[in-house]
This record gives structure tokens, C-alpha cells and sequence, in this order.
């Protein structure tokens, strides 16, 4: 396995793709935290891991506050030892031009999908580098590096979430702490699919957009774990810095 004896946490954990991240960490032996502010489906999760006979706990955490993020990272800590992975999933979609978004809705996606890469890392480094290292994967977009229709707010934080992950990988690659993130294309989650009733469309008529690439489907939440996976994992060694897009082609050209 993988990750025999490594302790993952994931935000964003109870649904989507963090749900098939925790998964599939844990079936490659990790002991796995799964952080979320759905207590019912992140248990669910747990219950499944469980079930399983892997080992996983459920932390109710709003990661766009310190106090939560801190008490997610301690509380991980205290049950398995330490921790070696952070996977900085959790995020949300508006889908809205600049004129459309309230200040509102554009503080809570910035605080979604920026603060908490940033706060959930601060509190997670300092166990790595304690512990002599790790890695970290933040989940980005292909609309991190190029822009898309009325989603604004979306395409802005997920343009910081790349060029983070590149500064973080300079400052603590000495420490033995690798960054890197993954920029996914339409993914078949309940995020993607609450986009289209934003946009007011139908969801096959959207779901069928978001299949054309050139693979000729949108993306699993397995995929995109998948992808996860080799980041976090020794397979990803020399590897760091990178946002690597993973979209069935979507960017190809």
C-alpha cells in the first residue's frame, strides 16, 4: 500500500471529491481525518471507512476559521500521532459575473477557497516539519490558470490557490515538505451539479457541456483522488510545485 503508517486529513471530506479522497487513502493504508462542516455525511464517511476495518475520524471544523483549523489539526494528532498528508480540499462555487457577486459572496469564496489553504497549512506545517516532512495537495481548477464564464470569484481564488502552492513549495521544500496541487476539469460531484441550477439549467443540458472534451466524459471524483494519490505519495518524490490538470483534456487546446 501507498501509505502504510501516514495520517491524511482532508477538508471538504464528506462529499465529492474529498469523500473519494478519504476513500482512497485510506485503502491505501493511511489513517485519514475527515474534516467538514457536514457532520451527517462526513460520518457517514467515517462509518464507511470503518466498516472497512481502516481507521478514520470525523472533525467538524469550519475551515474558514483559525480556532476550528487548529482544533481539526490537534485532534488528528492526538488520535494517530502525527500528521503527513493535508489535503486542502474544501471549496465552493458562485457562479456570477463581477457585476452579479455581493461583497457578501465574494468574502465567503475568497474565505472557502483561500483562507483555509492558508489556515489549515499554517497549523498542519509546523507537525510536518516536527515530524520531518510531508506533503500537501491543494485542490485548484483548471480555472486557476485560465478564466471562465460568470464565475468570477471562483476563477480568482483558484488562481491564488496555484501561484500559493508554488510559494509554499519554495519556502518549505528545505523542510522536506512538497506542494503541490491538482486543477481538475468538471467533475461529476453535487458541487458541479448545484452549478447548473445557479445558472438556471436544465441538468442534463449541463452535465452534457461539461462532457466535451476530449475524452468524451467529465471527470470521477475518483480521477481526481487518483490524482491525489501520486502527490501525496512517495511515487511523487521529486515532485513539487506543480499543478498538475487533471480535466480529460479539457485544456488541451
Amino acid at each position: 500500500m501507498f501509505l502504510s503508517n501516514q495520517v491524511a486529513l482532508v477538508t471538504g471530506g464528506a462529499s465529492g471529491i474529498g469523500r473519494a479522497m478519504a476513500l482512497l487513502f485510506a485503502a491505501e493504508g493511511a489513517a485519514v481525518s475527515v474534516v467538514d462542516l457536514d457532520e451527517d455525511a462526513g460520518q457517514a464517511v467515517v462509518k464507511e471507512l470503518l466498516d472497512r476495518g481502516e481507521r478514520a475520524i470525523f472533525v467538524h471544523c469550519d475551515v474558514t476559521r483559525a480556532d476550528d483549523c487548529q482544533q481539526a489539526v490537534e485532534q488528528t494528532v492526538a488520535t494517530f500521532g502525527g500528521l503527513d498528508i493535508l489535503l486542502n480540499n474544501a471549496g465552493i462555487i458562485r457562479r456570477t459575473t463581477i457585476l452579479d457577486i455581493s461583497e457578501e459572496e465574494w468574502d465567503l469564496v475568497m474565505a472557502v477557497n483561500v483562507k483555509s489553504v492558508f489556515l489549515m497549512s499554517k497549523c498542519t506545517i509546523p507537525v510536518m516539519v516536527h515530524s520531518g516532512g510531508g506533503a500537501i495537495v491543494n485542490t485548484a481548477s483548471g480555472w486557476g490558470l485560465v478564466g471562465g464564464h460568470n464565475a468570477v470569484s471562483y476563477c480568482a481564488s483558484k488562481g491564488a490557490v496555484v501561484n500559493m502552492t508554488r510559494a509554499m513549495a519554495l519556502d518549505h521544500g528545505p523542510q522536506n515538505i512538497r506542494v503541490n496541487c491538482i486543477c481538475p476539469g468538471d467533475t461529476d460531484t453535487p458541487m458541479l451539479r448545484n452549478e447548473a441550477q445557479q445558472l438556471g439549467l436544465p441538468d442534463g443540458q449541463f452535465l452534457a457541456e461539461a462532457a466535451e472534451r476530449p475524452l468524451q466524459r467529465m471527470g470521477r471524483p475518483e480521477d481526481i483522488a487518483q490524482a491525489a494519490l501520486y502527490l501525496a505519495s512517495d511515487a511523487a518524490s521529486f515532485v513539487t510545485g506543480t499543478a498538475l490538470v487533471v480535466d480529460g483534456g479539457g485544456l488541451a487546446g
